[in-house]
């Protein structure tokens, strides 16, 4: 596990605490582009490419969960194997090829050694749950901005690929300042604007990161990517918070794994388990102090419960009763059903039987002790509960959740014990994830565009938070991050890993590029339908205007002859990462791998043409400058190649 320090660049120095309106490229990912260019000439060179101007080629990753994760990596390590990776500008991804980009940033791109890594970690099935549920609970606790994406980064994705990632975005740079290593985009989408996105394909609703930037690249709008998360206000800095790790951007990149339906019912059933673990923990590691013999740890010892004045005051506001209870796990048990039903359905009238059930434990813990009121206050609670709004009703449980915390925060002051994560805390947590599960709330984080003045759309800068997720839901591959004329994109190698039809993300980035007049290379449907009845290793796509794409179905014919359907249903999108063997995981590999191998020498030649178009454009621009005439035939022969992916 890599412990790199966040970098720091001139974006989030000297101005790091600003919102960038950029016209262009930003200038850190210019001058690494530009370093990058030395790099990829070499390496034409050592292809025997002859060139004077380094083409700019993007890699694409689609999303597809664990298997893009591992497939994408077996792409790099087979592009690097044949000498290609290094003749490569871009790379950018899509759900779960951006967790096989942050393991290749985060090793340094040694391939080798992410491979032998990732076998070792499937082979002992490797992951650790402890870390990782500290993890989601101190979220829980510190963010304001919690969300599903918390959840499902710590508890699923890591999980997944067995990883914790605790590195950050901005430590990327190191490498991808120099050249030594293409420059990576990761895609994400604003899901406030996933209506705009179905009526018209907005542009806005992409979201990139990159090592230094955050941001919208339809507004040329971004701010540093240490920044990203920290709170804005007309374009400055009012409040920062620490740079989110890859974990968590992992979740937030590769959320879209299986339908609607299947992912609430898989974290349903992830805090259920968790709801059982947590009442078998507190209830078989007691500690001294409870009372009837027994012994709890956490909150039991003398809860206090005040009455919540902002929630359900039918009477004098200024009486308050202060509850105290040595009941032991019968409290903290009602806490969890009562949590765990709310999360099911904060309507059900199950919500009013817990209540009581919790008001029973409390009366249990309290009785015999001279002079402690009684809880007659919880009876108005109860009775008025459905009444209230569902806000309210959140108040109450965050404020029994704050009364929990604050008690044994003073017991482990009193105690001497070190700061440890507390059944408050577990309760803070499963609260707040049911909340956002009910609310269906996904990558909650403060938008940087808050009151910007230079921004005129009011949807932009008039929304408090964004709430960004998985790009697959849009297009399941990064196309709309490349093709902006900013990036001069002229080939692009696309390694589709989608469930279901291969050329899906082809469709939905013609159509994108269409209705924007963003040039892409024409194809009709009869073309795509006929591709994926017969569907080859690779696919070339060539128009007048725009890059020339090379699109890679990762099952074809060549790799898997007629068993296509069956290394797909092998490999499912929402497959959990528990059944996949070691052997799965290293058959992906080569199958993958041997995508680029049997491929090479169409590479190599699309990578000719467009460095041949590069070498026309130089001569024929010397002429001109000259005073030369261009030779007819070559000059007839500049023109056409000036209408290919140059234009």
């Amino acid at each position: 596990m890599s412990h790199r320090q966040p970098c720091t660049s001139s974006l989030s120095n000297e101005n790091g605490s600003e919102v960038f309106i950029i016209p262009g490229l930003q200038e850190e990912e210019q001058a690494a582009v530009q370093k990058r260019r030395d790099q990829v000439l070499r390496a034409l060179q050592g292809l025997h490419i002859q060139a004077e101007q380094a083409p700019v080629i993007a890699v694409l990753g689609s999303g597809g969960g664990l298997r893009a994760h591992i497939a994408y990596l077996g792409v790099l390590s087979e592009l690097r194997r044949q000498g290609l990776l290094d003749a490569v500008t871009y790379l950018a991804g899509v759900s779960g090829s951006t967790w096989a980009m942050s393991s290749f940033y985060d090793k340094d791109g040694n391939t080798e050694d992410i491979e032998a890594d990732l076998k070792r970690r499937f082979d002992q099935r490797e992951w650790d749950w402890r870390r990782s549920l500290e993890e989601t609970v101190r979220s829980a606790r510190t963010l304001a901005n919690y969300s599903l994406t918390d959840f499902w980064a710590y508890l699923v994705v890591s999980k997944q690929t067995r990883e914790l990632q605790d590195s950050h975005l901005s430590s990327m740079k190191t490498s991808v300042d120099e050249g030594m290593m293409p420059y990576p985009i990761f895609a994400a989408i604003d899901n406030d604007l996933h209506t705009a996105w179905q009526k018209e394909k907005s542009q806005k609703t992409w979201f990139e990161f990159t090592p230094h930037h955050a941001g919208y690249p339809a507004l040329r709008a971004y701010v540093a990517a240490t920044h990203f998360g920290s709170q804005f206000t007309e374009g400055r800095m009012v409040r920062q918070e620490p740079e989110r790790d890859l974990t968590f951007l992992r979740g937030l990149w590769g959320s879209a794994l299986a339908s609607l339906e299947e992912i609430k019912k898989f974290i349903w059933d992830q805090l259920s388990s968790l709801r059982e673990k947590f009442a078998l923990t507190y209830q078989h590691h007691p500690v001294e102090g409870a009372s009837g013999g027994g012994a709890t740890r956490g909150p039991a010892r003398g809860l206090c419960l005040h009455r919540p004045l902002h929630v359900l005051s039918r009477s004098d506001p200024a009486r308050t009763a202060v509850v105290r209870t040595g009941a032991g796990t019968g409290v903290l048990v009602e806490l969890l059903d009562l949590v765990m039903a709310y999360i099911e359905d904060p309507r059900s009238p199950r919500i009013q039987e817990k209540l009581r059930g919790l008001q029973g434990a409390l009366e249990v813990g309290s009785r015999g002790d001279a002079g402690e009121p009684d809880h007659s206050w919880m009876t108005e609670v109860i009775q008025n509960w459905s009444q209230i709004s569902l806000e309210e009703q959140e108040q109450f449980l965050e404020y029994l959740a704050h009364c929990v915390r604050r008690q044994e925060q003073v017991l482990l002051q009193l105690e001497g014990t070190p700061a440890v994560a507390t059944f408050g805390d577990y309760f803070t947590f499963l609260l707040k994830t049911g909340i956002c599960c009910f609310k269906w709330e996904w990558g909650t984080t403060h938008n940087f565009l808050h009151k910007h003045g230079d921004i005129e759309d009011q949807a932009m800068h008039s929304r408090k938070l964004l709430h960004l997720v998985d790009a697959g839901f849009a297009i399941n591959t990064p196309y709309p991050l490349v093709l902006p004329p900013v990036r001069h994109v002229h080939l692009i190698l696309s390694f589709d890993f989608s469930a279901g039809d291969p050329f899906e993300t082809i469709r939905a980035t013609a159509d994108y590029c269409q209705q924007h007049g963003i040039p892409f290379p024409p194809v009709g449907e009869a073309e795509l339908q006929e591709w994926s009845r017969a569907q080859c290793s690779c696919h070339i796509l060539r128009g007048a205007g725009g890059p020339v794409v090379m699109h890679f179905p990762l099952f074809n014919t060549n790799s898997c002859g007629d068993e296509i359907q069956s290394w797909m249903d092998r490999y499912g999108t929402f497959q959990l990462a528990d059944s996949y063997s070691v052997d799965m995981v290293t058959q992906l590999l080569e199958v993958s791998k041997k995508n680029v191998e049997i491929n090479k020498m169409n590479i190599l030649r699309e990578i000719k043409n467009v460095a041949s178009y590069a070498l026309h454009r130089i001569q024929f621009a010397v002429a001109v400058l000259t005073g030369r005439s261009p030779r007819t035939t070559w000059s007839a022969s500049l023109m056409a190649s000036c209408r290919g992916p140059w234009s």
